[in-house]
C-alpha cells in the first residue's frame, strides 16, 4: 500500500504569499463599490477640551460635499463596547463613541465628519470646519494621573483610576520580602509602542435598504467578534442584519483586534446617506488614533537568599489605558500580565498590583504578546539585578529557580490556569552552547581591558497562549462574557476535493498554509487539494479570530476534531460500500479499507461521491461528507525559551551594536519549521525595536512627538541582527496535536536580552539599570554619569 507522503513538520513557503508578491492581493483600500463615497475625520488638535461650538456651514457649501455630521448627530447609536472589562472595571468603564459629543480626551479624538464623493474633497472640506474650544487641563504619565489635582478625565473616575487590581498572596508576600536576606528594588518602565502594521486602519460600510442588512468591509482580526460588538451593543440590531469581511489585512500585531469608531461611523452614514461610505486611515492617523501599546510604570521588590534562591515578588504597576478602554484593554495588564509575572521560576510569594489609569492619550490596548512581553521583561531584568546584587552568575541563579519537569502542571499561585508543561534546563543549556557563553565571558574581560564594552544578556521566557478556555476566561473575576473557543468546518465534495472553513483568519501566520498540512496529512489527501476559506462571517462558522497565538492550538484543534469526524463517518460509509462491519474498517493515507486487506480499500474520493450522490448509505446515515467542529480547549498552552544576544557599546557615542543574537525555543511539535522561523524572526525584531528604538512619546500639552515615521524609529533590516535559532520540543498535553504557539514567542523573548546584554556592558560604569529604549544619547549619559 502506498503511503503518502507526510506534509506536518515540512518547511514549505507560505501557499498565500505568492498573489501578495505578485500585488495581487485584495485589501480595504483596493475595494471599490458603486455609488461609493469618502469620510473623513476632522481630529482634535489638543488634548483636552470642551466643545464650544462648530460651525460646519463652510465645508457643507463646498463643491462635491455631500454631507457633513458631529457627534451630536450620532447619539442615536451606542459608545464602543469595552467587551473584556477585566479587573473590576463596573460604573467607570468610559469608552468612545463613533464621534466625540461635548469633550475630547487627546489629540487626534475624532470632531466631526465629512462625508464627500471622493477622498481629496472630503479632506479639503476638513479645513472648512470652524471649532471652537475650551481647552482643559492634561494629563499624559499614569502615575501622575492618579496623584491629588491631576487633571480629571471622566467624572465617574476619581485620580483617573480605572481599576485597582491584585493577584498572589499579598500577606505571604510582605512577609517573605520583610524576613528576605537580600531585596532589590527598581523602577522600570515598559514604554508606550505603536504597533505600526504595514497596512494602516479603515472600513467601507454598505446598508440594503430593501433588507435593512448592513456589509462591512474592515481591516480586522476578528470579523465576527465585530458583528457581534457593532449589532448587539452598538446599533441594537439583529447580529444576522450585518456581514463582516477581513479581505486582506497587511499585518495586525494586535492593533486590529478591537472594534473602531470607523467601523460604526461608516455604518451609521451609510444609512443615513444610502450610498455605500468608505475610510481608510493615513499613517498620522493610525499613529493618533489607533491603539497602542505597553506604556507600564512599575515599582518592582525581588527578594531572597544570598545564594540565589528567590523568595519574593512584590509588583505594583501603573497601566497607562488612555483617554477611554479599548475593546479588550483591561485584561492585557490584568489577566495576561499580572498573572504570568513569576516566569519561569518558582517564587513561593508573589504579588501584583495593578492600577489601570486614564489618560490624555491614544487608547492601549493588546499589541503582539498583550502583557506578557511586559511580565517577562519586568522579573528578568529584576532576575538579572538580584543576580549582578549577590554576586552569582545570572545562568545559575536562573537555573536554580526554574520550575523542574517533574511540577507540571504547575500552578504558580496567580491565579492563572496551570502551566501546561515545560522542561526550562534544556533550552538554557542549548543557547549557553550555541553563544560559547565559558568563552565569551573570557573574551569579555579581555575586551575590557583593552577599552571595549561587551554584555551579554539571556531571557528565559515563558508565554500564555491559546487563550481560549471557557470555564477560565468566562469567570466572573474575569470579566469576560463567555469563552475563546474556536470553529473549523470541513467537506469533502463529491469530486473529493476538501473545503475548510474556520473562524480563524491570517494576517502574516500562514493559517492557509498550515491547516492544509494538517488536513492533507489526517486525510492523506494531496495538499493542493485542501482550500482554506477564512474571513467573511456569512460564510464561516463563527469564530474568535486570530490574535494570542491563538490560531494553530485553538483552531487547529478545532480543524484536527473536525477531520476525526469525517473519517468516522467515512469509515462507517466505506464499512457499507464493501459490506464489512464498521469496527473492521480502518483509515490511513486517504483510504479506508478492512483490517489486514489493504487491497480491499475505498478512497476517500469514492467514499465522498457515494455520500453525495446517497443512493446507497447506511441506515440513518445522512449525506455529504460535512463536520464542524466548536473547540473550547481545557487550558491555554505555554510555549517556553531562552533567548541571548551580545552587544558592543561605542565608548564615545554609546551606540549599540548587536554581534550576536541566539534564541532556543520551544513551541510544541512543529507544524511548519519555516513558519516558525518567519514568525520567530519578526518578534524578535519588534522586541529588538522595543529595547534600542522605538519609544512613543507624548509631550506636556498631550502631542504625540513620535507621530510619523520621521520621529518613530521603526527599524530597518540593516539595523537588525542574523538571528541563530534552534528548538526544544515539549509537546503540550492541553491538545491532540501537542502544539503550542510561536507568533508571539520572539517578542515575548527579547527586549530583555538586549537589555540585559546592554547592561552587562555598562557595568564597568557601575550601571546598574537603564530604561528603554538604549537610544546612543541614553546610554552615553548612563556612561558619563558613572564616570
Amino acid at each position: 500500500m502506498t503511503t503518502v507522503t507526510k506534509m506536518v513538520g515540512q518547511a514549505l513557503k507560505r501557499r498565500e504569499d505568492p498573489k501578495l508578491i505578485q500585488g495581487q492581493g485584495n485589501f480595504l483600500d483596493d475595494i471599490k463599490l458603486h455609488g461609493m463615497a469618502h469620510a473623513a475625520i476632522l481630529r482634535s488638535p489638543y488634548a483636552h477640551a470642551k466643545i464650544i461650538s462648530i460651525d460646519t456651514s463652510r465645508a457643507k457649501a463646498h463643491p462635491g460635499v455631500i454631507a457633513v455630521f458631529t457627534g451630536e448627530d450620532m447619539l442615536d447609536i451606542n459608545p464602543l463596547p469595552c467587551a473584556w472589562a477585566a479587573g473590576g472595571v463596573k460604573n467607570n468603564l468610559n469608552t468612545p463613541r463613533a464621534i466625540s459629543a461635548g469633550t475630547v480626551r487627546y489629540a487626534g479624538d475624532s470632531v466631526a465628519m465629512v462625508v464627500a464623493e471622493n477622498r481629496y474633497i472630503a479632506r479639503d472640506a476638513l479645513d472648512l470646519i470652524d471649532v471652537e474650544y475650551e481647552r482643559l487641563p492634561v494629563v499624559v504619565d499614569a502615575k501622575k494621573a492618579t496623584e491629588a489635582g491631576a487633571p480629571q478625565l471622566h467624572e465617574n473616575a476619581p485620580n483617573n483610576i480605572v481599576m485597582e487590581w491584585e493577584c498572589g498572596d499579598k500577606a505571604k508576600t510582605d512577609a517573605a520580602i520583610d524576613s528576605a536576606e537580600v531585596v532589590v528594588k527598581e523602577q522600570i518602565i515598559n514604554q508606550r509602542l505603536i504597533p505600526t502594521p504595514m497596512e494602516t486602519r479603515g472600513s467601507i460600510a454598505r446598508y440594503d435598504t430593501a433588507t435593512g442588512e448592513f456589509t462591512v468591509w474592515m481591516t480586522s482580526q476578528a470579523p465576527h467578534v465585530m458583528r457581534l460588538l457593532l449589532t448587539a451593543f452598538v446599533f441594537g440590531i439583529a447580529e444576522t442584519k450585518l456581514r463582516c469581511i477581513s479581505p486582506n489585512v497587511g499585518g495586525g500585531f494586535g492593533q486590529k483586534i478591537f472594534c473602531y469608531a470607523d467601523m460604526a461611523f461608516t455604518m451609521w452614514a451609510a444609512r443615513k446617506l444610502g450610498r455605500p461610505i468608505k475610510f481608510v486611515e493615513d499613517r498620522s492617523e493610525n499613529y493618533k488614533s489607533a491603539t497602542h501599546g505597553r506604556d507600564h510604570i512599575t515599582d518592582v521588590e525581588i527578594a531572597g537568599t544570598k545564594d540565589g534562591t528567590i523568595t519574593g515578588l512584590r509588583i505594583a504597576t501603573w497601566a497607562n489605558l488612555g483617554a477611554y478602554l479599548s475593546t479588550i484593554a483591561p485584561g492585557i495588564p490584568t489577566t495576561l500580565y499580572g498573572r504570568i509575572a513569576t516566569g519561569v521560576y518558582k517564587i513561593p510569594a508573589a504579588y501584583c498590583k495593578v492600577y489601570g489609569v486614564y489618560t490624555n492619550t491614544a487608547m492601549v490596548d493588546a499589541y503582539r504578546g498583550a502583557g506578557r512581553p511586559e511580565a517577562s521583561y519586568l522579573i528578568e531584568r529584576m532576575v538579572d539585578r538580584f543576580a549582578a546584587e549577590i554576586g552569582i552568575d545570572p545562568a545559575e541563579v536562573r537555573r536554580k529557580n526554574f520550575i523542574q519537569p517533574g511540577d507540571f502542571p504547575y500552578d504558580n499561585g496567580m491565579g492563572l490556569l496551570p502551566y501546561d508543561s515545560g522542561n526550562y534546563e534544556p533550552a538554557l543549556d542549548r543557547a549557553l552552547a550555541m553563544v560559547g557563553y565559558a568563552d565569551f565571558r573570557k573574551q569579555q574581560a579581555a575586551a575590557r581591558q583593552q577599552g571595549k564594552y561587551l554584555g551579554l544578556g539571556i531571557s528565559s521566557y515563558v508565554e500564555i497562549c491559546g487563550v481560549a478556555p471557557s470555564a477560565w476566561i468566562g469567570l466572573p473575576g474575569q470579566g469576560w462574557g463567555a469563552g475563546l473557543w474556536e470553529s473549523a468546518n470541513i467537506r469533502v465534495h463529491l469530486t473529493g476535493q476538501v473545503v475548510v472553513t474556520t473562524g480563524s483568519l491570517p494576517h502574516g501566520q500562514g493559517v492557509e498554509t498550515t491547516f492544509a498540512q494538517i488536513v492533507a496529512d489526517e486525510l492523506g489527501v494531496p495538499y493542493e487539494s485542501v482550500l482554506i476559506e477564512h474571513s467573511d462571517t456569512a460564510g464561516t462558522p463563527f469564530g474568535y479570530g486570530t490574535y494570542g497565538s491563538r490560531s494553530l492550538a485553538v483552531g487547529g484543534t478545532a480543524l484536527y476534531k473536525s477531520v476525526a469526524k469525517v473519517k468516522e463517518k467515512a469509515k462507517k460509509i466505506a464499512a457499507h460500500m464493501l459490506e464489512a462491519n464498521p469496527d473492521d474498517i480502518e483509515y490511513a493515507d486517504g483510504k479506508a479499507f478492512v483490517k489486514g486487506s489493504p487491497d480491499q480499500a475505498k478512497t476517500l474520493g469514492e467514499i465522498a461521491l457515494q455520500a453525495s450522490v446517497a443512493y446507497s448509505l447506511p441506515e440513518g446515515t445522512e449525506p455529504f461528507l460535512d463536520e464542524t467542529t466548536y473547540y473550547d480547549p481545557p487550558n491555554c498552552t505555554f510555549p517556553f525559551g531562552t533567548h541571548i544576544a551580545i552587544v558592543e557599546i561605542d565608548g564615545e557615542t554609546g551606540h549599540v551594536d548587536i554581534k550576536r543574537y541566539v534564541g532556543v525555543d520551544d513551541v510544541g511539535n512543529p507544524i511548519n519549521p519555516l513558519i516558525i522561523d518567519g514568525q520567530l524572526h519578526g518578534g524578535i525584531a519588534q522586541g529588538i525595536a522595543q529595547a534600542l528604538y522605538e519609544n512613543g512619546v507624548y509631550d506636556e500639552n498631550g502631542q504625540l512627538v513620535s507621530g510619523t515615521l520621521m520621529d518613530y524609529a521603526v527599524p530597518t533590516a540593516a539595523m537588525l541582527p542574523s538571528y541563530e535559532l534552534d528548538r526544544t520540543v515539549t509537546p503540550s498535553p492541553v491538545n491532540p496535536m501537542g502544539v503550542k504557539g510561536a507568533g508571539e514567542a520572539g517578542t515575548i523573548g527579547s527586549a530583555q536580552a538586549i537589555m540585559n546584554a546592554v547592561i552587562d556592558a555598562l557595568a564597568p560604569f557601575g550601571v546598574k539599570h537603564l530604561q528603554m529604549p538604549a537610544t546612543p544619547e541614553r546610554v552615553w549619559r548612563a556612561m558619563q554619569s558613572n564616570v
